[in-house]
């Protein structure tokens, strides 16, 4: 299994500053590459202030310029809130600039609150993905493309200049159910998933879909990944382990308020809402322990062929502590863990 830094860019204090926000981001990515993470995440997000990224392509490139070969995976771009007919041309270009360093994750979105105001209802995004994705891949491989659908309705155009890699960049589907990992699966994609609340079996039939599909696709499939994504910490002791667990609590707090509702939001900034799951449940369901305890959970998901963990690692705490977190990751975790 390999390791993947998520640069979730967590801003619970907009007084910090936008520059010192994305300045700490691109530090952990240099950090990332430095300490032998395989790749890095880059989110999505708009209007917010939790995974708060809205140009993800445009930051893909800057990482790309103070790295030199780490995987820089969008984790996940929106497609229904994109213009496929632009954004194709956008991601050719990051394809270049990055010299095929990008993975183009994408999905559907999952908060209702941004995507209502951006022009993209929840209830219609599924429609919307799937017709975008068709869009977008016939737009990176094909010359003069027509298309006449239910949200694109176009006339023949070809997107200028063409993508690096053929026959087009490198892509990944986020989801969840098993038979959507099995059918994007099959048609090439490499996987990202999470079991929320760390429910188990759930886990074991995400990854059985996909590995069932690779099979299923012979030599065609051998290349393709499976990621796993969880809020992950590695503490230095017990105490650090509780802090931060107090942390992610809060996190939790602004995470249900627009993943489930109502999407409650001033000024850009979520409301921390009470949670009806105690502080000690969550504990149950995340990876916020010390070194030897990691090794021990994630052990549990390379027996079930987990390809690659996405750490999920800011929760609040200072760009010091994180870049310490890290470096206990790459030197008592990921020996015990990452493939030679």
């Amino acid at each position: 299994m390999e390791f993947n830094h998520f640069l979730s860019s967590y801003f619970p204090d907009p007084s910090y500053g936008g520059d010192r926000l994305f300045a700490d981001m691109v530090t952990q990515a240099k950090d990332a590459e430095r300490l032998g993470f395989r790749s890095i995440s880059i989110p999505e997000h708009h209007l917010i202030n939790i995974l708060l990224n809205p140009a993800p392509l445009q930051f893909a490139v800057k990482v790309a310029c103070e790295t030199e070969h780490i995987e820089i995976i969008t984790s996940v771009a929106v497609l229904p809130i994109h213009d496929m007919r632009t954004y194709a041309g956008e991601v050719a270009m990051a394809d270049i600039l990055t010299e095929g360093r990008l993975v183009l994750g994408v999905s559907r979105g999952a908060y209702a609150y941004e995507l209502e105001r951006l022009g993209a209802p929840i209830e219609e995004s599924r429609a919307k993905f799937d017709e975008s994705l068709e869009v977008l891949l016939r737009l990176l491989t094909e010359y003069d493309v027509e298309h006449h659908g239910t949200y694109y309705d176009f006339e023949p155009l070809t997107i200028m200049p063409r993508p690096l890699t053929r026959p087009h960049p490198r892509m990944m589907i986020a989801t969840m159910n098993a038979e959507g990992i099995r059918s994007a699966t099959l048609r090439g994609f490499n996987i990202q998933t999470t079991p929320l609340a760390g429910n188990p079996d759930l886990l074991r039939m995400q990854v059985a879909a996909h590995k069932d599909a690779k099979a299923e696709m012979g030599d065609a499939g051998k290349d393709l990944r499976i990621m796993l994504s969880r809020i992950a910490y590695c503490a230095e002791d017990d105490q650090d382990a509780r802090e931060k667990l107090e942390l992610a609590y809060d996190y939790y707090r602004r995470f249900d308020n627009v993943f489930t509702g109502p999407g409650i939001v001033e000024s850009g900034c979520i409301a921390a809402l009470p949670r009806t799951q105690t502080i000690e449940e969550l504990n149950e369901n995340i990876l916020i322990c010390t070194a030897e305890e990691m090794v021990d959970r994630l052990g549990e998901y390379v027996e079930l062929g987990t390809d690659e963990m996405i750490l999920s690692s800011n929760l609040g705490q200072s760009q010091t502590e994180t870049a310490e977190m890290m470096q206990r990751v790459s030197e008592e975790v990921m020996p015990h863990l990452v493939s030679s």
